[in-house]
């Protein structure tokens, strides 16, 4: 399984392909940092392939966490202009 960490489309690990297996999704985890004022602001994104993908958004204290799957292709979590 290989992770990707995006920033604004840009890719900031070594890139390497992830294709997916038999009964995997594409996922995208877009990480957020919350403001005092309760704003969400973008940081980056984490890219992966993994078994048993669903949509989900996580809120905690300082972070917000949404998870993106995507089953259609290969590379479908990729940013656009990746």
């Amino acid at each position: 399984m290989a992770r990707h960490r995006y920033y604004l489309g840009l890719c900031l690990d070594s890139m390497s392909s992830c294709t997916l297996k038999y009964k995997q999704s594409c996922a995208t985890e877009n990480i957020y940092i919350l403001t005092t004022k309760g704003r969400s602001i973008y940081f980056y994104s984490k890219l992966s392939c993994t078994t048993n993908c669903e949509d989900i958004n996580i809120l905690g204290y300082a972070k917000r966490t949404e998870l993106i799957c995507c089953k259609h292709q290969n590379y479908c979590n990729l940013p656009a202009g990746a």
